[in-house]
């Protein structure tokens, strides 16, 4: 009877898939909140994630797995500065220099922008981590549940 009450007790305890994907997107070190916002947690630079939560799972896995995204250009200001951003909005205060993990805040409107072009260089951080089926299940089930209130479990097959 012992065991089974103990076993009842590590099971309360572990983490749920949705719980292990959100510790895995808000991770300090790498994790996709430093570019990404969901459920009012995280830094909006990147793209918004919610339209993409309603996705299948393997859909959401390959964005998280793109390299080169439509979204990220190389901005030149007049300074001479030049890094990888997402181009600003008309009324921008600051572009995110996305060479930088977490991205670096640089105080500049459009106005300051003197060029934008493709790039060629800049890849997607989630390319690096190199999730593996099970991590990239967690992740997946935490954009879902984050972005669309889909609680149901993904398995690590539905994201290969």
């Amino acid at each position: 009877m012992t065991w089974v009450l103990f076993l009842a007790l590590a099971q309360a305890a572990a983490p749920t898939q949705i719980e292990r994907g959100e510790a895995r997107f808000h991770d300090a070190a790498k994790g996709c909140g430093a570019c990404h916002a969901m459920k009012g947690k995280g830094t909006a630079v990147g793209p918004d994630l919610k339209d993409m939560s309603r996705l299948s799972p393997k859909a959401i896995a390959m964005g998280v797995r793109s390299t080169v995204t439509q979204y990220v250009q190389v901005v030149k200001l007049k300074s001479g500065e030049q890094f990888p951003a997402m181009p600003p909005k008309d009324n921008a205060t600051e572009i995110y220099d996305l060479s930088k993990m977490p991205p670096a805040a640089i105080k500049a409107t459009k106005a300051d922008v003197a060029s934008t072009s493709a790039n060629n260089d800049w890849k997607h951080p989630a390319v690096a981590m190199k999730l593996s089926p099970d991590e990239m299940a967690d992740l997946v089930a935490y954009i879902r549940f984050a972005g669309a209130n889909n609680r149901q479990p993904v398995s690590p097959d539905d994201v290969q």
